[in-house]
């Protein structure tokens, strides 16, 4: 059974940093890409960063190039989002989960009807 545990969410100042946990279990972790998430109020779930099974391809959305960087640690089965220059359009939920490559799509992605966890909430003030 997957278990994601978000942690490291909580109230930051406009310009601030804030770097969010993620552990996984259930599924070997070190084979997987891994994928952050997030989702505002009022909003959709959206696509923030991923990273490969081993660390060395990153990618990141628009909104989070430049500002936020997604790294791993495979012996601790944690996936890890520092997030620096934060706005107010930042804050939301953030969630993480497994992103396996998918052959028929071409490319890495949460599987249909996955599991996700509590997630962690951000929230920026200006």
């Amino acid at each position: 059974q997957v278990q994601l545990i978000e942690s490291g969410g909580g109230m930051a100042q406009a310009g601030g940093s804030l770097r969010l946990s993620c552990v996984a279990s259930g599924r070997t972790f070190s084979s997987v890409a891994m994928g952050w998430f997030r989702q505002a109020p009022g909003k959709d779930r959206e696509f923030v960063a991923r990273i490969t099974w081993n660390g060395r391809s990153t990618h990141y959305a628009d909104s989070a190039k430049g500002r936020f960087t997604i790294s791993r640690d495979n012996a601790k089965n944690t996936v890890y989002l520092q997030m620096s220059r934060l706005n107010a359009e930042d804050t939301a939920v953030y969630y993480c989960n497994y992103m396996p490559y998918s052959v028929g799509s071409g490319d890495y992605r949460v599987p249909s009807g996955a599991s996700w966890g509590q997630g962690t909430q951000v929230i920026v003030s200006e």
